[in-house]
């Protein structure tokens, strides 16, 4: 369907089940790795495009999280601190540690978990666009705001479609795929699919995409885990939002106003991409690779 690198898949028991993972790997033994975590309603292959401007530099190593795409029959419990479980385990069974991780949007919050709760596994971790709390607005409900938050990629677990091209043009139609769409975004987005013809669905779990998005916007642990790195560390954050609204999820003074003044965590704007291209996008995914080498060469 495209060029660039060829994934191995593997999987990895976690309680509950065998996790899918891809591995894009290295051209040269001594080459770094990384482990890549996505988001909240994602999968593995959203990496694609940054395993594609690695270009062998750096192995990529990308699990499926439970309740989604080829992990999606691993059983509950799901939660934040259940996923960044799953990732040190990833990193203990491949004989990976200490690793770097990269985390993209709740992907972010995972990492930042698992930094806190296996320090030893972790030797360095790069948030995007995600991994910082903030305190929902007096009378603002969680479930109203894990619907503006998340937008159409919550919607659609509910909806069902005739055929692939039907779920393809779904996601062209995204404010935030129309000017960036590419066939790693394509292949992304058809991963999720399940089902048979004329009701193909996403494969994420409800019960796994609720808990999840409730502990992005509550969970303690979570919230404080940017916060209490012992490791090195540095956010990137999109300009635009998840709609492509000019807002993003977060500025300098959001940022300042929780607590991240960038001393311990160094946060960077990445300029033109918005809550999906900063990963699927070129500009964003070539930062992307950018930091994840420099930080292996610093490491």
């Amino acid at each position: 369907m495209f060029g660039g690198p060829v994934h191995d898949e593997l999987t990895v028991p976690v309680p509950g089940g065998d996790l899918a993972v891809l591995r894009w790997p290295a051209r040269e033994p001594d080459a770094p790795t990384v482990v890549a975590v996505h988001g909240i309603t994602a999968n593995a292959l959203a990496w694609g495009e940054v395993a594609d401007r690695l270009a062998g530099r750096a192995t990529l190593v990308a699990p499926d999280l439970r309740g989604r795409a080829d992990s999606r029959t691993v059983d509950g419990p799901f939660g934040l601190a259940r996923h960044a479980d799953d990732v040190a385990a990833v990193i203990r069974t491949l004989d990976l540690g200490p690793a770097h991780l990269v985390g993209h949007s709740m992907g972010a919050w995972v990492c930042a978990l698992a930094a806190v709760r296996h320090p030893g596994a972790v030797r360095r971790v790069l948030l995007v666009d995600g991994a910082v709390s903030f305190p929902l607005p007096p009378g603002v409900h969680e479930d109203d705001a894990l619907a503006a938050v998340l937008g159409p990629a919550l919607a659609r677990l509910s909806m069902t479609f005739p055929d692939r091209q039907a779920y393809r043009e779904f996601w062209q139609d995204h404010p935030a795929f129309v000017d960036e769409w590419t066939a790693r975004m394509d292949a992304y987005t058809q991963r999720d699919l399940i089902g048979t013809e004329p009701e193909l669905r996403s494969s994420c779990v409800p019960e796994a995409i609720r808990q999840d998005g409730h502990e992005v916007l509550l969970d303690k642990e979570a919230a404080a885990a940017v916060h209490h790195l012992s490791c090195p560390a540095e956010l990137l954050w999109a300009e635009r939002g998840l709609l492509n609204e000019p807002q993003g999820l977060y500025d300098e003074a959001r940022l300042g106003s929780a607590g991240l003044d960038g001393t311990r965590v160094p946060s960077t704007p990445v300029p033109g991409t918005n809550h999906y291209s900063i990963i699927g996008g070129a500009a964003g995914a070539d930062t992307v690779v950018d930091r994840l080498l420099r930080g292996s060469a610093t490491a």
